[in-house]
């Protein structure tokens, strides 16, 4: 059973064509939910309620995956492997949105807003969770690591 059984937020025949296109979902895909490997099954219309959600609130500096203030920390599934703790699955997604920290978890980070449960309840934080998470897995191009190549941050 997943964490959220039963819920769907987006109406059915509201699918996003990037969803089927980008995504390649027409039918429920698992998600990994937590650190345990747990998956549930997102529909495409959770998924496109998560791209909603991305495009209304992240996309000005997370563009395509990229992560415009600081470009050598994308979305791309590498990197959110990488942090501490590791953001690649639904709840350590949301414990980041409602506690951002910088990446290596030793510090609050000020780069990324915090989202409290008052503006964006579980369910649909799950949703755009789902979305960053199957596109870092399987949409060509998303947060690559090549964005960054040959600029020196320093």
């Amino acid at each position: 059973m997943g964490v959220f059984p039963n819920s769907s937020i987006a109406q059915a025949g509201d699918i996003e064509d990037y969803i089927v296109r980008y995504l390649k979902v027409t039918e429920p895909v698992p998600i990994v939910m937590d650190a345990s490997g747990e998956t549930q099954l997102f529909s495409p219309e959770e998924l496109s309620d998560g791209k909603r959600l991305f495009d209304d609130n992240c996309k000005n500096c997370h563009v395509g995956g990229a992560t415009l203030p600081n470009p050598v920390q994308s979305l791309s599934m590498k990197n959110l492997q990488g942090a501490t703790p590791s953001r690649d699955n639904v709840a350590n997604l949301i414990e980041f949105q409602r506690e951002p920290t910088i990446y290596d978890g030793s510090d609050v980070s000020f780069w990324c807003r915090q989202v409290p449960d008052t503006w964006l309840p579980d369910k649909e934080l799950a949703n755009l969770e789902a979305f960053i998470l199957r596109a870092a897995e399987v949409a060509r191009g998303w947060g690559t690591e090549d964005v960054a190549d040959g600029i020196d941050f320093t």
